[in-house]
């Protein structure tokens, strides 16, 4: 049994976080969320408000549509938003936060940004008063709350996102992402795979049928023009929005995987990505002239709305006599393990070695799911003495005890 991830520190925890809330900084975000859910999680209401604070105190704005449970219907709106406007206010408020919300009377007001809309119909929200009403709220202040009908609430919100073209929506399921009879779980759904699950018969087939109302939602706000959607459970939202674990599934419009040379705009991220994965010790430690060097060099695999998945160079100078390369730097981030990302990475590079007419290319690790990974990928083990001799000039006597060192042939080469 391979050992269990590390757990992040809470230097690299915030890294992530501020990477994400970057992201979202000036941006609205729609979220979508059964209020039966609380009932399942006490911290739910302080969890949530904490998103939300977060997000509000980064200049973003959030539209936060909850669903009244459908069996306790006949209590009357008004005493659910009252009780909604009490257990979140505490969480929502901060030094950074009150200063969003007008004051009135001398008072911070944040009773105006709860509204009752449970006459809502998701149908009537082109034609209705609905979003004349959320953007008297939202501006003069930045957080709008509405309180509907569960059965309305999914489809207004998706509607909502649409017609606003907000920069995403994040709807709050006690399910969960997605995940198949056989406990594959999508970490991410591009509009491609989006469509063949909803196809006739294949969500029956795959265990997702239950979920066709939500997928279907889904699907339409990536139709309606929406970038991004993220399902998840209530209590992953920190984690789903805010850091590179991601628990639930996301959902974009564009292809699932892009591999293209890492431009300067992603030189930061890569480096917090290197400092993790030395952290974790699958890739070794490098001097800062070291990872210039794969920064120039190297290729990042982006996800649908652009956000970094993996990292890796091809490292072609100190082996040019030897017409070999070496795959250097290769990580990809948690929630995407096992999508198929380290395997196009690779595939970009072991193209750039064809091009370069080099004879072999080679890898290098101390992790023994790493070492998997390659062989996977057409690799296989050598001994030292079966690649470069100025890959060991001046190397880690100790680290090379504990190395793996695989090669991958390259066909046709002269």
């Amino acid at each position: 049994m391979p050992p269990p991830e590390p757990e992040p520190s809470p230097d690299e925890i915030l890294e992530e976080k501020e990477f994400y809330l970057d992201e979202f900084d000036a941006r609205t975000i729609c979220f979508a969320i059964s209020l039966a859910d609380f009932d399942r999680s006490s911290g739910a209401f302080g969890g949530l408000g904490s998103v939300v604070r977060d997000l509000l105190a980064n200049d973003t704005r959030v539209i936060l549509l909850l669903g009244l449970p459908e069996q306790r219907r006949r209590k009357r709106a008004g005493v659910w938003l009252k009780t909604v406007r009490g257990r979140l206010r505490p969480h929502l408020l901060s030094k950074q936060t009150a200063r969003l919300f007008p004051k009135i009377d001398g008072r911070r007001r944040i009773a105006e940004s709860f509204v009752d809309v449970t006459d809502a119909e998701a149908a009537e929200v082109e034609n209705g008063p609905y979003l004349a009403d959320m953007w008297q709220v939202l501006r003069t202040r930045p957080l709008f709350v509405g309180l509907l009908r569960g059965s309305e609430m999914l489809g207004f919100a998706g509607r909502v996102a649409v017609r606003l073209r907000v920069h995403k929506l994040v709807i709050a399921e006690s399910a969960g992402g997605i995940c198949t009879t056989d406990g594959n779980h999508f970490s991410f759904m591009d509009r491609a795979v989006l469509e063949a699950v909803l196809h006739d018969g294949e969500a029956e087939w795959t265990g997702v049928s239950r979920r066709r109302r939500t997928l279907k939602v889904i699907k339409d706000t990536l139709d309606g023009g929406v970038p991004s959607v993220n399902l998840c459970t209530l209590d992953d939202l920190p984690s789903e929005l805010f850091t590179y674990e991601g628990k639930g599934t996301l959902f974009t419009e564009e292809d699932y995987c892009r591999v293209e040379r890492l431009g300067i705009d992603d030189f930061e991220e890569v480096e917090r990505l290197i400092r993790r994965g030395q952290r974790e010790g699958y890739l070794k430690g490098r001097a800062p002239g070291e990872i210039t060097s794969l920064l120039l060099q190297g290729y990042g695999a982006h996800i649908g709305d652009g956000r970094l998945a993996g990292i890796c160079a091809l490292e072609t100078a100190p082996y040019r006599r030897d017409r070999a390369g070496e795959v250097v730097g290769l990580y990809t981030i948690t929630r995407f393990k096992g999508e198929g990302v380290g395997a196009r990475l690779v595939d970009r590079v072991m193209a750039d070695a064809r091009e370069l007419g080099l004879r072999y290319v080679f890898a290098c690790t101390t992790e023994e799911r790493a070492a998997a990974f390659f062989e996977r990928q057409g690799f296989a083990r050598v001994a030292a003495k079966d690649v470069p001799k100025s890959k060991w000039k001046d190397y880690d006597r100790k680290r090379l005890k504990r190395l793996k060192v695989l090669k991958r042939e390259i066909r046709g080469a002269e």
